[in-house]
């Protein structure tokens, strides 16, 4: 059985960014990084993300945004 490596590279995606792969799994990540394209895309825009996720949560949101943000509020009725 042939192992897809895309594949295999999505499974482990995010235990990689989160730094809990043993060094034989990163090793072999990284390998598959530096030959696949598509992976190494998916791989950066999974990383930027994580940066624009951590940077948002520490920014404080403008009164004027907030603002705009509540009166788009639907009311439950």
């Amino acid at each position: 059985m042939t192992v897809d490596w895309c594949d295999k590279c999505e499974e482990m995606m995010q235990p990689f960014l989160d730094g809990t792969l043993s060094d034989a799994q990163v090793a072999e990540a990284q390998r598959h990084l530096e030959q696949c394209n598509w992976c190494a895309k998916r791989y950066h825009f999974e990383e930027r993300l994580r940066h624009y996720v951590r940077v948002a949560v520490t920014e404080p949101m403008p009164a004027e945004l907030k603002a705009k943000l509540a009166a788009l509020r639907t009311p439950l009725n």
